[in-house]
Parts: structure tokens; sequence; C-alpha cells
């Protein structure tokens, strides 16, 4: 076996011989009280005795006498909450802190005073209330440290009442001045190895101290009925469970790998996954080394088995930092998997097989699967599996476990998406990773195809829902797929999807404006191993929007489905989205600030209509919505170079607008002035000078964000010449802000701009000026003519008007 020796699959863990003291599960008996009427007596005057008990002796005795004459099988709920409540959390915390004091006053050896303590508290812990209880919650450091390293105490050498505190490096429960020892179940000492085993060691008595495995039974009770609490697992996170569990699980302490594996993945499977890694990787790195050679080195059909149990304890996928070690794991765990891949398996192992398959997937892409020829199969195979499932008969109902596998199998799709569309072509090295390495171009055609199919049956299954499953988890994560797959391809099925716009539409609409369910959303997507990338990486009520946004950006470019969008009014959803981000965003300053693409895309698609869709601009309220946002935003925006590639995007689409606009007889508007005056900052800040002769440069923070703001920058002049053209009043501010003695000056002696683009985008908006303006035509031949500005060679154009 592998080098731990310990298995992920749980077994039943007591041995039958020692069972622990644990209360019975409710068809064992309460709800109906079993007990004759002399019982309910005695425990009537048990329970007297409990609560008028003067010192610990009592309560021992009256508890003895429960357990005596009233079995926990014939007692309901509300004999058990009057016993808890009677017996309370003092006494057994007070056992268990006595015990690790060491101290002589109980008359006990520690060990018998940890089972008692460790006993009672498990008993107390199946009641939610107790389980809650600060009382109890104070005691899960000491289980921990039962459960990682034995039971614990220390022999108290001085006076005084010692300090109890956990060690953070050590997990030890330690006291002021004191030796630490550790004790095995039959009460003897033996000095604690802070270390732990070594690899492949046996554990020892002098190395690790073992439970007896009913004492560790109750451990793992307490701990799992913490777990259970709404919020358990955070609870247990903060009192160092993480790190507790995976060392006992790493030096095989009593029961680690039949409760404590299991209760790991399940906090793990939590939404405290990622700080645990943040703060504990290395111990969870370990345990996962540990877990992958299990499964490495089990048999196919245990290995099948184990499938469910590793994406559990796989990293959060990220940007984080290229680990070496973790890649390595990936990398074995993949040569594993493999065979399976290649199997015929049942519809329940290969579901599994899909599962674990996308995790991998989402930590190093297609980079440690293997031979082109297995990522194809594997994608082939996720997409047969897709079309099978969705191409059911309408009213055919979904198992969980059926969703849980086309979801991971959506997941391994989508990782297929950019390389099959891009026919094999890499073409930025950061996407090597994530691209199928040697994958022919007739491969890709074929994962194209197989592709389009499966998406054939999305489509088809999104046809046949009704607004009654908007709620559905998984109509979520089928609607994120198709997303997915329109940001990347919409000229496939693209009939289909022009007749499926007004769900899309629909959906996005329902979440956006009506409240969907977005916790029972979190919880699923999380249970379904998704990752989110959304600012605060919680589910939100704008999410499917946001993942529509790419594929309105293409679908607005087209004629066609255009004219669908705006008959479902799409830009005023758009409208909305963008005004609803822009109140986010214009609160946070300096560092806080961060991109936000999701606004940059919807910036990119009402860009679409407003060029293609002037009379529907002008008439739209929605439109003048917006104008009075981007005019309130982009003076703002100025301020943080951050999201310089939004500014842009605002300007770019406030002009577009503009020019749209006629010439008002009343007078300009404030906000309006304020709009121009940031557009012309703007535009003049991309612009630096170069040295004596040399070209004009672009400034260092444009050069940063060109590849997305250039285009951008050129639109915007291009516009800004049109909006001269409707608005006269424009030109005024020109003259009043200096504008073209900037511009001039920056270009220096040459005239000239980088690229011939942005200089025939210059010179566009420089000749529309001249035309409107006689005082800007002036001058610009004045300014022509100074000693610091260049030629006019390199503006053919405006050469001609001002010779005229």
């Amino acid at each position: 076996m592998a080098e731990n020796g310990c298995h992920i699959i749980p077994e039943e863990a007591p041995n039958p011989q020692h069972p622990p003291n644990k209360e019975p599960d409710v068809a064992d008996g309460p709800g109906s009280c079993g007990l004759s009427e002399s019982q309910r007596e005695v425990l009537d005057r048990c329970l007297h005795a409990l609560t008028h008990a003067k010192n610990d002796s009592h309560i021992l005795a009256a508890l003895l006498l429960i357990t005596r004459l009233c079995p926990a099988g014939q007692l309901d709920n509300e004999s058990l909450h009057r016993i808890f409540e009677a017996v309370g959390l003092n006494l057994p915390a007070r056992l268990l802190v006595t015990a690790f004091r060491g101290s002589d006053s109980s008359g006990l050896p520690p060990n018998e005073l940890i089972s008692l303590g460790t006993a009672l508290l498990a008993a107390l812990s199946t009641d939610a209330n107790m389980a809650s209880h600060p009382q109890l919650l104070g005691t899960v450091p000491l289980i921990l440290s039962i459960l990682e390293n034995g039971p614990t105490w220390t022999s108290e050498k001085s006076s005084g009442s010692p300090t109890i505190n956990r060690d953070d490096e050590s997990g030890h429960i330690n006291t002021t001045d004191s030796q630490t020892y550790q004790v095995t179940s039959s009460g003897q000492k033996a000095s604690s190895d802070p270390s732990g085993l070594s690899k492949g060691d046996e554990p020892t008595q002098t190395s690790v101290s073992m439970l007896d495995e009913p004492l560790a039974y109750d451990c793992y009770q307490i701990l799992n009925a913490v777990c259970a609490l709404p919020q358990g697992p955070e609870q247990l996170f903060s009192r160092g469970a993480v790190q507790a569990l995976c060392r006992a699980v790493l030096k095989k302490q009593t029961l680690s790998c039949d409760k404590g594996l299991p209760l790991l993945g399940h906090l793990l499977s939590s939404s405290i996954r990622p700080q645990a890694w943040t703060k504990y990787s290395s111990d969870l790195l370990e345990l996962l080394r540990i877990v992958s050679q299990n499964f490495c080195m089990a048999t196919d059909e245990d290995r099948l088995e184990m499938c469910s149990q590793i994406p559990q304890f796989l990293p959060p996928p990220g940007d984080k930092p290229i680990n070496q070690e973790l890649k390595e794991i990936v990398r074995n765990l993949w040569a594993s998997l493999r065979p399976l891949v290649q199997s015929k398996l049942t519809k329940d192992h290969l579901g599994l097989v899909f599962v674990l398959s996308a995790c991998l997937l989402d930590l190093y892409g297609w980079e440690c699967v293997g031979p082109p020829k297995i990522c194809c199969l594997l994608v082939n195979r996720a997409c047969v599996e897709v079309r099978m499932g969705l191409e059911e008969p309408p009213g055919a109902e979904m198992s969980p476990q059926q969703q849980h596998t086309l979801t991971a199998c959506y997941r391994i799709m989508e990782a297929a998406m950019e390389q099959a569309c891009s026919q094999g072509a890499v073409s930025n090295p950061a996407q090597v990773q994530t691209a199928i390495t040697g994958l022919s171009l007739q491969q890709s055609r074929q994962v194209l195809g197989a592709l389009e199919e499966a998406f054939s049956a999305v489509i088809y299954y999104l046809k046949q829902v009704d607004q009654a499953h908007y709620d559905d988890p998984f109509m979520f994560a089928t609607f994120r797929s198709l997303c997915a797959w329109l940001a990347e391809e919409t000229s496939c099925l693209k009939d289909d999807v022009i007749a499926l716009l007004p769900c899309l539409i629909g959906y996005a609409k329902s979440h956006f404006k009506g409240g969907r369910k977005e916790k029972g959303l979190s919880d699923w997507m999380s249970k379904m191993s998704i990752n989110n990338n959304s600012q605060d990486g919680t589910w939100t009520r704008e999410a499917a929007l946001r993942y529509l946004l790419p594929a309105l950006c293409h679908l607005s470019a087209e004629d066609e489905p255009r004219r669908v969008l705006l008959s479902l009014d799409a830009p005023a959803l758009l409208v909305d989205f963008l005004s609803k981000g822009w109140g986010s965003l214009r609160g946070q300053s300096g560092k806080t600030v961060s991109r936000d693409p999701g606004l940059e895309t919807a910036c990119s698609a009402l860009l679409n209509f407003a060029i293609t869709e002037p009379e529907r601009v002008r008439s739209d309220p929605c439109f003048v919505a917006l104008e009075m946002m981007l005019s309130e935003a982009l003076p703002i925006l100025l301020h943080k170079p951050r999201l310089l590639v939004l500014a842009a995007n605002c300007c770019t689409l406030g002009l577009m607008i503009g020019r749209l606009k006629p010439a008002s007889t009343e007078p300009v508007e404030p906000s309006q002035r304020r709009f121009f005056s940031a557009v012309l900052s703007f535009l003049l800040s991309a612009i630096q000078s170069g040295s004596a002769s040399n070209t004009a440069q672009f400034s260092a923070l444009w050069l940063e964000n060109w590849e997305e703001a250039g285009e951008l920058w050129r639109l915007s002049l291009q516009a800004l010449g049109g909006c001269v053209m409707a608005k006269p009043w424009i030109t005024s501010l020109i003259r009043d802000e200096g504008w073209l003695q900037n511009i001039f000056t920056l270009l220096g002696s040459s005239g000239k701009l980088p690229d011939q683009l942005s200089q025939d985008a210059l010179e566009e908006v420089l000749c529309a000026i001249s035309k409107q303006c006689p005082l800007c035509l002036k001058d610009i031949r004045l300014l022509v003519k100074g000693p610091s500005c260049g030629s006019l060679r390199c503006m053919p154009k405006l050469r001609k008007i001002l010779a005229e």
C-alpha cells in the first residue's frame, strides 16, 4: 500500500467490542418514550439530583443511575434534552482541562478524565444547541490536540494555576513553566516528539501516542457535530482543525483515515477552502501527496471509487504561482487516470472520472493530461455524455448525480474551446499550459465538431426550460457553459443561437432584476467545484448577465442578431448593468481599485449599438440615462489610472452618442462641459513628447494597455471630430483649454505619432476642428510656424486645408 497506509474511502470506524458513548439514532427510540412508570420516577429523581448536585461526584452518580436504569434507546427527545440541560457543559470541559493541567486533585488518572470528558461531550453534542454553545466550542482545540498527539497533559511543578494556551506551530496544549508529556491509552507517559513521524516510519509508543478507538470515535463525534452547524466549518477552521487533522492523518493516529480524512474533505469542500490552502498550504500539499499516492497505487476498481474523494483535497484554481510539487502530483494523478478515460465504464464510474478530470483541468489545463489522442478522447466522451444527458424527452427527471456529471463535462468542454476554436494555434505564451500541445489541425477540427454537436444539445435543453425552473442551479451551469462557447464561437449554430436569444436575455434579466436565490446557487456551484472569477468571489445576481456579456458583444456587431437584441430591449439591460457597476466602482480609491472586465465588455456591446443604430440611440431613453452616467464617470476616471481601459471605453461611448445629438439652442449644460473637458484631457494624456527630431511617443501607462485602449483612443478622436461638427461650442472649449497648442507641442518637430493609424485619426480631428472654427484654423496656422512645432509633411489633408 502507499506510504501512509490509509485509504480515503470511509469505513465503519468503531470497534463493536468497545462501543463509544454516543446517543442512538432517532430510529432507535427517541420520539416515543418507552420507559415504564417506575423508570420515569427514577429519571425524574435523577434529574432532580443532577440539577441540585453539590459536586462532580453527585453528578457522576446520578448519570450512572440514569444509564443503568433508563437505557438510552428508551428515552424520547424531550427526556434526552432534559438530561443534557441538567448535566451542562461545565463538567466535561472541567474534566478535560484538569487532565491537561495534570492536577492530582481529581483522584483519577488523566486518561480516564479525558475519556469521561469526551464521552460526555460526544453525548451532549448530539443536541444542536449544545454543539453550538461557546463552552463546547472552547474545548475544540483540546479535542484536536488529543486526536493529533494522543491525550496530553502537563506535570505542574510550581504552585498556582497554570495558563493553558495553544501553540500555533506544534498544535500542543501547553502550560507555563511545565514539561509536556503524552499519555498512552493505558496511562503510561511518553515524551512528545514534535516532529511527528518521518516518512515511511511506523508509529510507536515513543514517537506517537495512539488513542483507544472509543476515545477517538467520541472526539470525531464532537467535531462532526460542530461541523454540521450552519457556520461549523468556519468554527473548526478558526480553532486550527485543518492543520491538526492533517497532522493526525500523517501520523496515522487512530481513526484518522476512517474519520479524520472524510471530515477534512468536508471542511475543504466548504467556503473555507481558499483560506485553508492559503494558511496551511504545506500541510495540505503533503496530505494531497499521500492521498494521490494511495490513488496511484490502488487497483483500477478501488481507484474508481476513490475518484470521488480526490477533488476534495485539491487546491482551488486561481492565478497563483506555479507550484512544481503540486504540478508533479497532478501529473501523476493524470497518469493513473488515463487508463480509466480509455476504459469501458459504468455510467456512475464514468461520471466520477469526468468530475476528477474537470478538477485537474482547472489547475493546469491540458499540460499534464498526456498525448493529444487522450485529450481528444476525453473531450469526445464528455461531449457524448452531454448529448445523451440533455437530449432526453421533455419532462424527464435528471438525478443530482447526473447533473454533477454533466456539469463536469461542461468544464471539460470549456477547457477545450479556446484550443479548438483557434485550430491549434497558441499565439500567447501565457496560454501554453491551457493548450493541448501537439494537437493537429485535423484533431482540432474533430474536437470542434464534437463541441458543436454537444452545444446543439445544450441549446435544445435550454429551449425546453420554462421560467419556473430559472432558480435551478443546473440551469445556471448549463447557461454558463453555453455563454462560454458563445464567447469563443458565434458562427456555428448561428440560427439556433439567434432563436434562443429571447431565452438567454430573459434568463439573464430574471437573475439581474428578479432577486434569485444566490445563496443556494453559491452552495451548489461550490459543491460542483466550479470556480467563480467575480470581483469578490461570490455568486451574485448579475452573474448570469456577466457570463452573457462577451456573446452580446459579438452578436451586437451582426445585423440579424442585433435586430433581435433590440426587440428584447437588450441596450436598456446593459445600461442598468453598467450603472450598477459604476455605482460600486465609484467609491473605490487607490490600491482598492480593480478592473472589472464586465463593465468594459458592456461598454463594447453598447458601442456596437451606438455605431450601427443611430435612430435607436436618438429615441431610446436608456441612452439618455447612459449619457448622463458617462458625463459623471469620465471626470472621475481620469484620476484612477488602474481603470484606464474603462475610461477609454466611457470616453469613446460618450463621444459616439454625442455626435448623434443635434446642437441645442439652450445653454450648454455644466455636465456636458465637464465631460468634454475630461475628454480633451484624457485624449491628450496618451501622448508624450519625443526627443529632438524623433516622433512623439505614447505614455507608459497607455502603452501598458495599448492592445485594449489603442483602438478606443483612435475611435475617440474620430468621434470627437463628429462632435465638433454637431456641437460647434466644443471648439470654444478646445481654444479655452489650449488643447491645440498642447497637441502640437507634444508632436514636436517631427509632427508624427508612432503609427500611421493613430496619425490618421489625429489628423482627422484636426481637420474637423479647422473646418468648423475659423479661429481654430488661425491658431493652427500660427502654431505650425512656431520653432517648437513640426512641419505638416505627415498631415497632407490638414496642410491642404491650411493652404486654402
